[in-house]
């Protein structure tokens, strides 16, 4: 086989493609990341927030961090109750700090870090992947490159077909929020497909919604109006918006095929996000270093084709596909009020924030949880 300028090119500096990165270079391969934006932590698109799964997988600092230990699901008419599982907890994330870090973790470990490079295309050559553009050749191509991948589009490989959209913002000095919840809003109107939320981020407050596309090509989604609706549940006289962001969530379950000859598709890129509830960086952290492990195996030792491996490791999600179409007919808001708060709706949603954590009953312990940085905590509201 003619020589190749890497045995691995990873395009997209996303959660996945970063940690694929790293692995792999520490396994010793020759590792090149090719980003378009002007670094990983430019115009994020996620809210960033870490299931304790994901936060169990993969070590991240704690400046970039934030500890949240509930969830307060709101009615449509804003009744509100208190969700939580003992030893349970999310991560509000600094999310472009946490990708500008795995970033230089990356690169530590051997990687080199391509910003301001589009992938253009690819195609064999001798054995090998050359990249249109670029004139690079490579062993092995991953696509990083989210839910409208260019690598799958190129390789005739799986399509994300169904989308969330979702629209957020970041407020400096909202008042009334409390630090100890994920606050999140059922209501068919105003994200029909999804929900809304309001999140105590590292540096401020992150307001979103999000809904299925589909639905909302009907009826623009409108960020404005729902955060016009909290203003009877928060704070805003001295909010002041830093950023608002948005973007596609990837909501159909994992593409097929995942894997060409020499090329695999890895992160939103193979639909590796959960169609109930849009959360993937978990899974970004798992299959991102399996593939990388995977690959190095296969380029170093013989190893299987790690399509192969990773077609028989990559969840299915059947049952969270069903939910989807559940969810994406969007129950009239009469209907949420009326069910809301009864017991097998509240051990649904318990089960959806918490996993295997959740148990009934538990929800008074977080009296006993301080939150040093926001003062003593509030009573709870059943």
């Amino acid at each position: 086989m003619p020589n190749s300028d890497f045995d691995l090119v990873i395009a997209g500096a996303s959660f996945a493609g970063l940690v694929c990165a790293r692995i792999a270079a520490l396994r010793g391969l020759r590792v090149a990341v090719i980003e378009k934006k002007p670094d990983p932590g430019a115009r994020v698109h996620t809210t960033g927030i870490l299931v304790k799964e994901a936060a169990d997988e993969w070590e991240v600092p704690h400046r970039l961090t934030r500890k949240v230990h509930g969830v307060r699901l709101y009615s449509p008419a804003l009744k509100s109750v208190d969700l939580f599982a003992p030893g349970y907890y999310f991560l509000a994330t600094d999310t472009a700090g946490i990708l500008r870090w795995l970033g230089d973790e990356a690169v530590r470990a051997g990687a080199r870090l391509f910003c301001d490079t589009r992938f253009e295309g690819a195609d064999y050559e001798q054995g090998l992947i050359r990249l249109f553009g670029l004139g690079w050749r490579t062993r092995y191509l991953v696509g990083a490159d989210g839910g409208k991948s260019r690598v799958a589009q190129s390789f005739g490989l799986g399509r994300n077909r169904h989308f969330l959209i979702g629209a957020e913002a970041e407020f400096d000095g909202l008042g009334g929020l409390d630090p100890r919840f994920l606050h999140c809003f059922i209501d068919s109107r105003l994200a029909p497909g999804y929900l809304g939320w309001v999140v105590p981020g590292v540096r401020g407050a992150q307001i979103g919604l999000a809904a299925t596309l589909a639905r909302t090509r009907r009826s623009k989604l409108d960020p404005k109006r729902f955060e016009a609706r909290l203003e009877s549940v928060f704070d805003f006289s001295s909010a002041r918006i830093s950023e608002r962001r948005s973007g596609l969530i990837p909501a159909g379950g994992p593409v097929s095929p995942i894997s060409g000859r020499q090329v695999l598709l890895i992160g939103d890129a193979a639909g590796l996000v959960s169609p109930m509830t849009a959360g993937g960086i978990q899974l970004a952290f798992h299959f991102g270093r399996r593939s990388a492990q995977a690959i190095a195996d296969h380029l170093t030792a013989g190893g299987p084709d790690p399509g192969a491996v990773m077609a028989g490791e990559y969840p299915r999600m059947g049952v969270k596909r069903m939910m989807r179409a559940a969810l994406d007919a969007a129950p009239p808001n009469w209907l949420i009020e009326k069910t809301l708060f009864t017991p097998p709706a509240l051990a649904f949603a318990q089960r959806v924030y918490f996993h295997r954590r959740a148990v009934a009953g538990s929800a008074l312990a977080l009296d006993d949880l301080s939150v040093p940085e926001a003062g003593a905590p509030k009573p709870l509201r059943p």
